[in-house]
């Protein structure tokens, strides 16, 4: 029987080193795990609350609309207003199965199969995944430490001279997995660009409130371009990983489109999720949020002043989210060959857990490993000790 060969995609890599983990984890070892962007904690309390208060009360969790509730549509639409300043109606939001949904459903909606759309490399491996299982054609846009690892619109006039078309642009910031965000003015190039040249800009801004350089702070697209399309979710900022609820910010012109597919593909998002969020906007649940975030600001801190014991010879910044990207040490490559070798060797001989940059740059992310401070300063910290009481003793007679 045939198999399609849109599933000849390649599998997202740090799930698999998940699943080792658990397999150690259930043998009785003690593995920190640094590979997944899962802050720990759960929801906010008031979510908690209000989510156990509906069930008690058999509260209808029945399918919403195709969009989305309309309180918790407009209470979205209040948070961008207080967050941002910056006013859009309730009815260009859709709620959706997280982001990974909204994903699928912009990339439906907004291109045909083989449109051409950009993105950063490094970047996160389920855009370009995603996109070639629709059948679009894929341009890599190659950022470094020049460019803090973001796309320019000079890298963009280099892709559209080589390609003689582009037809959508994908960009996140924070970007995973390098952390590094645009400021309000670079934003705003690429948006009057992509504007300019008819390009579809689709926004990733779901590690927005996990920001740490005032000057960098998380500036959404639509301040800039109402024709571009936002996605984002309450897993990363609110730890709400497993409710499964994003959102998209849709233009006017899509709106119609986006409907359909949504009717057509999940009918709606997670009803209970949909109407617990509500309290995920309350001055409590926002308070435990700002908590979470300075927690994860020492730990960068700690990070960044410690990354060279992992055998990182240079990082990105991290402006936001909760990773830093590094590249190895040409000591450590001698040893080990690749990052996907180093990873294994410390996951089994240091059991700690991070992720080779492979998934992320499939040209030179065997040079690079992510690691994801979201676990905590203590087990981070007990973490860098491992690793680098693992490198000395293993590098000692090299």
């Amino acid at each position: 029987m045939k198999v399609s060969k849109r599933g000849e995609v390649p599998p997202f890599e740090v799930m698999q080193i998940v699943e080792e983990v658990a397999h150690l984890r259930a043998a009785g070892r003690d593995v920190i795990s640094l590979c997944v962007g899962e802050p720990g904690g759960g929801a906010p309390a008031a979510v908690n609350e209000l989510a156990a208060q509906l069930h008690a009360q058999n509260a209808d969790f029945g399918y919403t609309p195709t969009a989305g509730l309309a309180e918790t549509r407009e209470a979205l639409a209040a948070h961008y207003l207080a967050r941002y300043g910056v006013q859009i109606p309730a009815r260009n939001f859709v709620m959706t199965t997280g982001s990974s949904g909204a994903f699928q459903l912009a990339f439906l909606a907004a291109f045909d199969a083989g449109d051409v759309v950009a993105l950063a490399r490094p970047g996160y491996p389920a855009y370009a995944n995603i996109l070639g299982a629709l059948g679009l054609q894929v341009v890599d846009l190659p950022t470094g430490e020049a460019e803090r690892f973001q796309p320019t619109v000079q890298l963009l006039e280099q892709a559209l001279a080589e390609h003689g078309r582009l037809d959508g642009l994908v960009i996140a910031s924070p970007n995973n997995p390098t952390g590094t965000m645009f400021s309000a003015e670079e934003l705003e190039e690429l948006c009057s660009w992509c504007d300019a040249h008819g390009v579809r800009l689709v926004s990733d801004e779901i590690y927005h409130g996990i920001e740490f350089v005032p000057e960098r702070k998380g500036r959404t697209s639509w301040e800039f371009s109402r024709s571009s399309i936002v996605v984002s979710s309450f897993s990363k900022y609110w730890g709400m990983t497993g409710w499964r609820l994003g959102w998209m910010i849709v233009p006017d012109d899509m709106l119609a489109a986006v409907d359909a597919l949504a009717s057509n593909l999940a009918l709606c998002a997670p009803a209970p999720a949909q109407r617990a969020v509500i309290a995920a906007f309350e001055p409590s649940s926002l308070a435990e949020a700002e908590q979470r975030v300075a927690e994860f600001a020492k730990t960068r801190d700690l990070v960044l002043a410690n990354y060279r014991k992992l055998g990182i010879e240079q990082a990105a910044p991290a402006d936001g989210a909760f990773y830093l990207y590094g590249r190895l040490s040409e000591r450590v490559l001698d040893r080990f060959g690749t990052a996907g070798e180093y990873c294994r060797q410390v996951l089994e001989h240091a059991q700690v857990a991070l992720t080779p940059g492979g998934d992320f740059d499939p040209f030179e992310g065997h040079l690079f490993i992510r690691l994801s401070f979201a676990a905590g300063y203590e087990r981070v910290a007990e973490a860098l000790e491992r690793v680098e009481a693992f490198l000395r003793q293993t590098l000692s007679g090299v």
